[in-house]
């Protein structure tokens, strides 16, 4: 490497591109080098040997902003197409979208045929479907399935842009045309999972390869002794299979099994402890067992996950209506509702909490800091005081007892102050 930098530096342009190709035989990732003969390439007037090492460059750091500019210049008289198309992608880096945009557009303009054209297209859809432009993008996704007749996956692309924004039958109807013209099997899991979503069980049956499939059609064809026959068959494979356990809760729940059911959605849970599934399936089993304030409960964890919290908000009260003295409702309703912003509500569920648990910590730090908020010192000092009676070692206590209590005396001292005046106003009368 010393001699070929001192060539370089003597400008014995010539001599040092042989010695760096040399080094380059025996380590032919490496970027450095790679730059090195890029640039001594360029010097040398070897365009095709430069072209060849930016691209290694790219295959090797794809981000690369040097190698990018270096073939942008490279391309710019001689191949349009090229040009616009690493244009567009330095502009991608670059974050600049709406450029790109424009560059892969351009790109696709000066291809020379439409197969040319393909991964101009691929990038164009992906930056539509990126910003949310996503009929953009199934438009560019369906003239890429004309043209792309190797990659039948574009149709998995177009059911998923599609179930977005013209609903589930619009990516079903995709898929059965991806199906039907390139004549492959290859997403007909897939299209059997649609099916089950949208109530076509048969359809799900007939396509599907998996047992587990067939099992959950059975089921919804209300074939239940023989779904559960062919779930046991193969319980030795399945078992260890989140899906399996989820298909014996349902098997169970529809035969109104609930023990069984139970036992089935804890065993899922194991596989998958934040699941919304867990507790859709126990708040169908609540509801059937008529336990309104539990299947509410539980309609309110599954909407948390799905992060609907204020669906859950909606569930949990619903649920405090059925039972207003259990302790982690009452808590969890506050957290939410601290969490809206409603501070205000949320602090009376705190008191409501610590008329049921006198010694509740977080109860106690949260009306403190309410009452602080609100310029209640005298109440929050009353609050902060509690809390330090039985958990003297407290953070929050330690941090703010003082200020507090002074705050509790400063606002005593006025309201004894102002008696005072008021009392020599009456005596002056």
């Amino acid at each position: 490497m010393i001699l070929a930098e001192q060539l370089e530096q003597e400008e014995k342009y010539e001599e040092a591109y042989v010695e760096y190709k040399k080094l380059f035989e025996k380590k032919q990732d490496s970027i450095d080098l790679l730059t090195k003969l890029g640039h001594l390439a360029l010097i040398l007037e070897k365009k095709d040997d430069a072209k060849t090492y930016y691209a290694k460059i790219l295959e090797l750091d794809p981000p690369n902003i040097l190698a990018h500019e270096q073939l942008i210049d490279i391309f710019a008289s001689e191949d349009r197409f090229k040009y616009y198309l690493l244009r567009g992608n330095l502009h991608a880096l670059q974050q600049q979208m709406s450029h790109a945009k424009n560059d892969y557009k351009k790109a696709i303009d000066h291809a020379k045929d439409a197969e040319e054209a393909l991964p101009a297209r691929y990038l164009y859809a992906g930056l539509c479907e990126g910003q949310g432009k996503f009929n953009e993008a199934i438009d560019e996704y369906l003239k890429i399935s004309d043209y792309d007749e190797k990659n039948s996956v574009i149709f998995l692309k177009l059911a998923e842009l599609y179930e977005k924004t013209e609903g589930l039958i619009s990516a079903i109807q995709i898929l059965e045309r991806g199906k039907k013209e390139r004549n492959t099997d290859e997403f007909d899991e897939i299209l059997a999972g649609h099916y089950i979503r949208n109530s076509q069980p048969q359809k799900a049956f007939e396509i599907t390869k998996s047992d587990l499939t067939k099992a959950r059609a059975l089921f919804d064809m209300d074939k239940n002794e023989e779904g559960y026959e062919l779930l046991m068959k193969n319980k030795a494979i399945f078992d260890k299979e989140k899906v399996f356990y989820s298909l014996l809760a349902q098997y169970y729940f529809q035969k109104d099994m609930f023990k069984e059911a139970f036992k089935a959605i804890d065993d899922f849970a194991k596989f998958d402890k934040n699941s919304p599934l867990i507790y859709q399936m126990r708040a169908l089993i609540y509801e059937k067992q008529n336990d309104s304030f539990n299947e509410h409960i539980n309609w309110g964890k599954y909407n948390i996950l799905r992060g609907e919290k204020d669906v859950a908000l909606n569930e949990y009260m619903t649920a405090y209506r059925f039972n207003d003295s259990d302790a982690d409702l009452i808590e969890t309703i506050a957290v939410l509702l601290e969490t809206e912003g409603d501070k205000t509500k949320a602090s009376e569920f705190y008191e409501k909490l610590l008329d049921i648990e006198q010694n509740n910590k977080t109860a106690l730090q949260k009306l403190a800091e309410f009452r602080e908020s609100i310029g209640d010192n005298r109440g929050a000092f009353d609050y902060i005081e509690k809390l330090k009676t039985i958990d003297p070692r407290n953070s929050f206590v330690k941090d703010n007892y003082e200020t507090y209590k002074a705050n509790a005396e400063n606002e005593g001292n006025f309201l004894s102050f102002f008696s005072k005046l008021l009392k020599c106003g009456k005596c002056n009368d």
